[in-house]
């Protein structure tokens, strides 16, 4: 168990990314998510992660249909400010305040709860300022329908300037072996900040799992198909990287995503990883790194095998670069 920031809030080191029940990752099941969601609560899980925009609110109403007799037992993770228009990827970046409040309402609503426990903005847009976003979020706060406030995507900077204006509990961004970008400020800000760091695809969207060695395997629709990292030359450069994590997998006797997902957490108490699946298998597999113990010299080890940069290729395309790193 791990404190989200100075929030008041504990939460499992693992928690479950939901994004996928909805889209982007192939044809989508609800029973199977439902069954995946109910197993993760089973195995002691306590926080699940979400978005308004993840299936256009889909993902938040089955999330909603999983809390029914859960609530009081989980923490609820979502966000708003990543605008889309249904059926595409193509997206806006909304911080105004009215837009927080009505995201905020209408989450609500689908979630059927009376509180958010961590409320993110989903992106940063700079062009409108910190303090009426987080002035937004802090009234809603202190009105009781969210709990925490969380930012995503930031640079350190403006994580800096935005807690001056409201605590801020959490940082969620991408952070795994072959993204390791945090570690050039951002992680020192939320240590400095006191928040906590969500690290989303922490198996580098199932890349480092191994399954992954052509996009053919890849559903029709599924988003890595068009992403930067899998494509032709970059995603055999990028296979390297997993063989050699394979090999120190092996050596260790776990799988490639356990000891992906424990080199992330032994990255520091604050830290708190939530890789996303819907599969009951895949799931059981990430528990298993809470098992896995790193000492100094195997951290060490992994820590040249993957240096930052390691992975060729950019995280997304330019469109879903929007408000990254802001």
């Amino acid at each position: 168990m791990r404190q989200i920031g100075n929030s008041g809030l504990t939460t499992s080191a693992l928690g479950l990314g939901c994004m996928g029940m909805s889209e982007f990752y192939g044809a989508t099941d609800e029973a199977q998510s439902l069954a995946t969601l109910a197993a993760a609560f089973d195995a002691g899980v306590t926080l699940f992660d979400t978005a308004d925009t993840y299936g256009f609110g889909h993902n938040e109403q089955l999330l909603g249909r999983f809390l029914q007799g859960r609530r009081s037992r989980v923490l609820v993770a979502t966000k708003c400010g990543l605008v889309r228009e249904p059926g595409g990827y193509a997206r806006r970046v909304d911080n105004s305040a009215l837009y927080i409040r009505q995201a905020c309402e209408a989450s609500l609503w689908r979630l059927g709860v009376d509180a958010i426990d961590l409320f993110y903005l989903h992106r940063v847009n700079l062009d409108t300022p910190l303090e009426e976003s987080m002035g937004a979020l802090l009234q809603l706060q202190q009105q009781g329908k969210i709990r925490a406030i969380g930012l995503c995507e930031v640079g350190a900077g403006t994580l800096l300037r935005a807690a001056a204006i409201a605590p801020v509990a959490a940082v969620q961004s991408e952070y795994s072996l072959w993204t390791r970008e945090p570690e050039q400020g951002v992680l020192a800000a939320c240590r400095t900040v006191g928040a906590s760091f969500i690290a989303y695809s922490p198996l580098g969207r199932g890349f480092l799992t191994g399954a992954i060695e052509d996009v053919g395997v890849l559903a029709e629709g599924d988003f890595r198909r068009f992403n930067p990292r899998f494509a032709d030359k970059n995603m055999a450069r990028n296979q390297a990287m997993v063989a050699l994590l394979r090999q120190m997998a092996q050596a260790k006797r776990c799988t490639p995503a356990q000891l992906a997902l424990a080199w992330l957490l032994a990255q520091g108490d604050d830290l708190i990883a939530i890789p996303g699946t819907k599969r009951i298998a895949y799931l059981q597999d990430n528990m298993g790194a809470l098992e896995v113990r790193l000492d100094a010299t195997e951290l060490a080890a992994m820590a040249r095998a993957f240096p930052l940069g390691a992975a060729s290729g950019a995280r997304y395309t330019e469109e879903g670069m929007k408000g990254v790193d802001a």
